[in-house]
């Protein structure tokens, strides 16, 4: 099964959704549902940029700043991949997500008899949080943000 199973009429028209979780979704949520629920506007429902979050993080959504578009790249070392910021700021890159390279995303140390082979090939290579200063050495405007998943690099030009 790929994303999800759909079930449509004659008409071409979405019926029943099942998404590869194996979770059954409605192909449309009416306030019937919400009802149904127990929602509540007042308590479940916030204005942007406001705990729950229900309408975005940002109290003007998109309308009061410019949209990023972020370049992934990274390769090698700490070094090399401080060389490719500066050249991707220097042609006007203003935001950089890191790529790592496989044994960092496994949770491996370069010197890991598992990731012989595969250091800062795909990636870059970070062994211990001190490392992780080289990249934003690429611009005094450069902005280290952490998520769950990723490093991310922002460079504020």
């Amino acid at each position: 099964m790929g994303v999800a199973k759909y079930i449509k009429n004659e008409k071409d028209e979405v019926q029943d959704v099942t998404l590869q979780s194996g979770i059954h979704i409605k192909p449309l949520y009416t306030k019937k549902d919400l009802e149904e629920i127990g929602f509540d506007p007042e308590k479940d429902l916030a204005l942007p940029g406001e705990y729950p979050f229900t309408r975005g993080i940002h109290p003007l959504g998109y309308r009061s700043r410019e949209w990023t578009t972020r370049q992934y790249t990274g390769f090698g070392t700490p070094k090399e991949t401080n060389e490719r910021f500066k050249l991707m700021i220097s042609h006007g890159q203003t935001g950089l997500n890191v790529a790592f390279d496989l044994p960092t995303q496994m949770g491996l140390d370069s010197d890991d008899p598992q990731a012989e082979g595969e250091v800062g090939r795909v990636g870059m290579a970070v062994d211990s949080l001190v490392i992780l200063k080289w990249p934003s050495k690429a611009s005094p405007l450069i902005e280290l943000v952490l998520d769950s998943r990723s490093m991310l690099w922002r460079a504020s030009c």
